[in-house]
């Protein structure tokens, strides 16, 4: 009997040392792949919300390794996977979509060949259906991906609904052009900057000095100037458009102005600008 009871210890053992040496080689989803849980950048997920015209919250039902005969091209770094997902909520989407989707994902080996565990896990698919292949989805991105949290649920939802409005922010293709028109005292002044964007959408910049006050600056999305326009809240979808999109400085070329020290202050102005949006926050 006592025999008995050491091999039933023994057998408990070798089956914890086996679930211990499972463990071991499960490979965390790096940040690579998939924009992680917790501390994610709004900036990151933002990216990822305003090219994709699909976004589905969905837990991993199972993954298929492509061969590399059927991978071709793919880098022997990499493992060509199908994923299969079972869809728990449709964020964005027009046309809808099926209760199970599959996509093709390209994911790094670690140096023992292995790869992430996806199984089961509940993540943030971002792309768009492929044409008359239901159920089928091409991501926006090779790792157009998003590990689910409360905090990254919130930020897609978020994003997204300030995304689909028909006056959303676009995105920022370039300066269009500059001026500063100095005031009646010294040290009074305001420097306009108009932006380009994409759909031709109205987007300026006014930045007002007056003496012994700190300096104001505002962003307009009308035709007019809006003498009652602020500065964007940070973390919503105009600042990211500003943050993510201003080049770092302002173009000597569309600075218009009569003297050397008008086009000093416009390139003063903007730098005020750009530093109180603060940096954009990228981490991919």
């Amino acid at each position: 009997m006592r025999q008995m009871h050491v091999r039933i210890a023994l057998g408990f053992i070798f089956l914890g040392l086996g679930v211990s040496a499972s463990a071991q080689k499960t490979v965390a989803v790096p940040a690579t792949v998939a924009i992680e849980a917790e501390q994610a950048s709004y900036a990151d997920i933002a990216d990822l919300v305003v090219i994709s015209p699909l976004i589905i919250d969905g837990t991993v039902r199972n993954v298929t390794k492509i061969s590399a005969a059927q991978a071709i091209g793919v880098p022997l770094t990499l493992q060509r996977v199908l994923v299969d997902v079972d869809v728990m909520a449709l964020i964005r989407g027009d046309g809808g979509t099926t209760p199970r989707v599959r996509f093709l994902l390209d994911i790094p080996k670690d140096a023992k060949g292995n790869i992430p565990k996806l199984k089961k896990q509940r993540m943030f698919l971002f792309g768009r259906q492929v044409i008359n292949r239901p159920g089928e989805i091409q991501l926006s991105r090779p790792n157009a991906l998003a590990m689910f949290s409360p905090n990254n649920d919130a930020l897609v939802r978020g994003i997204t609904k300030e995304a689909v409005q028909l006056d959303a922010p676009q995105r920022i293709i370039s300066v269009g052009s500059a001026f500063h028109s100095a005031g009646t005292v010294l040290g009074e002044g305001e420097t306009q900057i108009f932006l380009k964007t994409d759909k031709d959408q109205p987007l300026s910049l006014t930045v007002l000095s007056r003496p012994s006050q700190q300096k104001q600056w505002a962003v307009s999305t009308a035709e007019v100037i809006d003498a009652s326009a602020t500065a964007p809240q940070r973390f919503t979808l105009l600042w990211y458009r500003l943050a993510c999109g201003l080049p770092p400085t302002l173009p000597s070329d569309r600075i218009e102005a009569a003297s050397s020290e008008n086009a000093r202050r416009a390139e003063a102005d903007y730098k005020f600008v750009v530093d109180a949006l603060g940096p954009c926050g990228r981490k991919r």
